[in-house]
């Protein structure tokens, strides 16, 4: 529904509850008693302002940011989409950070204990800017799934968590993409946790073979919408930007 200003009323509904018993780490982490809302201060609306020349060249190539003596292994992969306001427009200039896990499934970091390898030539992270026409795109590889401790034989699909940026650092919103056709998906208790089919599939990037590099890397779209009733499902902000 369309209301005045060409603002649209926000749908909860399509975001995860705090609280989901299949998640089990939501049981302990859940807040007991309902949020407030607090109007935003004045430190967090303004700067610092993100702009390209904070960005290095090698920022946006996952596949070449951290080479040691070779590429990283697995499938080459471009990640692509706009960033859009609820009434589609593009949002330049925000800074994205990606962070995931290896082709194995296996994260750069001291306390993943994955039985995969750590591949030293690729620590999985990267950040772009949007353009002037809210457009991002980077390369990677495409990320194993792994095992997580949720339950005794349980697999998170393979995913990419984004970080944006709004004009300071505390305007920050969390997301994860997840691929088309993984089998996984529907197993996740994390993916299942939002109730609304329709923002799931919102966090799926669809193949894009108009963008894949013959004989190079697939490449997968995905599209970010801050806030309205087509927004992107949050980890951290239900209502959105």
């Amino acid at each position: 529904m369309k209301s005045a200003g060409n603002w649209f009323v926000r749908d909860r509904g399509i975001q995860p509850p705090s609280y989901h018993p299949e998640y089990k780490s939501t049981i302990l982490r859940a807040p007991l008693k309902a949020p407030l809302s607090l109007q935003q201060t004045l430190s967090e609306t303004t700067g610092p302002i993100f702009g390209h020349n904070d960005i290095d060249p090698l920022d946006d190539d996952l596949l070449t940011n951290a080479i040691v003596d070779r590429e990283p292994i697995g499938s080459r992969t471009i990640v692509h989409g706009h960033v859009l306001d609820q009434n589609a427009r593009p949002v330049a200039n925000t800074l994205l950070e990606v962070w995931q896990a290896n082709a194995g499934g296996r994260y750069r970091h001291v306390n993943d204990n994955t039985i995969a390898e750590i591949d030293p030539n690729f620590t999985g992270f990267g950040r772009c800017m949007t353009d002037d026409n809210g457009y991002y795109r980077f390369r990677t590889i495409k990320p194993g799934p792994y095992p997580w401790r949720n339950s005794p034989n349980e697999w998170r699909p393979a995913h990419i968590h984004f970080s944006l940026f709004g004009p300071a650092f505390v305007t920050r919103l969390i997301t994860q993409m997840y691929f088309e056709g993984d089998p996984l998906l529907p197993h996740c208790p994390i993916v299942s946790s939002i109730p609304d089919q329709g923002a799931r599939d919102r966090l799926v990037a669809k193949l894009d073979l108009g963008e894949t590099i013959p004989m190079d890397a697939l490449a997968y779209r995905f599209d970010i919408v801050l806030r309205g009733q087509r927004s992107t499902p949050f980890d951290n902000r239900m209502e959105g930007n």
